[in-house]
């Protein structure tokens, strides 16, 4: 086994946010299919499944009650009300994953990554996605086919108050091209991967090597 993957390390929380459309969910979901060394946070939600979405596969749905009885249980690391629904991640499938030495991915908003920051600073890196201009941005919500025209209409609102949150994240990249914007990704999580922060395994690595002298 290579010496690096030998070192223990502490797990991060990757965070990807962006106005719906922008692309977090596709990127998302190909980092997930190519690196098996990363988790997803499973957010619950109170709003309704859509179509092929899977319970405690998607989200675990929940109804307001529980949630939030979750909330005054400290149960979350962070939520947010958005549309009328509300979302959050719990927080015991995140710490076991971060001390196991696994990564977590955040499908967040910004709401909810300055609650991570709030709470976890060290253990967070954050990517903002931005559209490359909002002609494409409607046009991308509109193709999805998943909303009415209302709903795409609210979702392109907000998109500009969402914007307006780019400079609190640690990286931005602008999705124009998909190949292009998983590559910065892929970059980023190995970057952060290798911080010295996050390798608590690398004081033990040192003695041995410095011993054999």
């Amino acid at each position: 086994m290579a010496a690096q993957n030998m070192i223990a390390r502490r797990g991060l929380m990757l965070v990807l946010s962006s106005p719906s459309g922008a692309g977090k969910t596709t990127l998302s979901r190909r980092l997930l299919q190519e690196d098996r060394g990363i988790d997803l946070s499973i957010s619950v939600t109170t709003r309704k499944p859509r179509p092929g979405e899977v319970n405690g596969s998607d989200y675990h749905f929940i109804d307001n009650a529980k949630f939030t009885a979750m909330v005054k249980n400290d149960e979350l690391l962070e939520w947010a009300e958005v549309f009328g629904n509300r979302y959050g991640t719990p927080r015991v499938p995140v710490a076991a994953s971060l001390k196991a030495g696994r990564d977590v991915l955040f499908d967040i908003d910004w709401q909810g990554t300055q609650q991570l920051n709030e709470k976890a600073r060290a253990d967070v890196a954050s990517i903002f996605v931005l559209p490359p201009s909002m002609e494409e941005l409607e046009r991308r919500l509109s193709m999805r086919a998943q909303d009415d025209v209302q709903v795409i209409r609210q979702r392109m609102a907000k998109a500009g108050d969402e914007l307006s949150h780019w400079a609190e994240y640690d990286y931005v990249i602008v999705n124009e091209a998909l190949e292009r914007a998983f590559g910065d990704v892929r970059t980023i999580l190995a970057a952060e991967r290798l911080r010295r922060a996050r390798q608590p395994g690398l004081s033990a690595f040192v003695r041995e090597l410095t011993a054999q002298h």
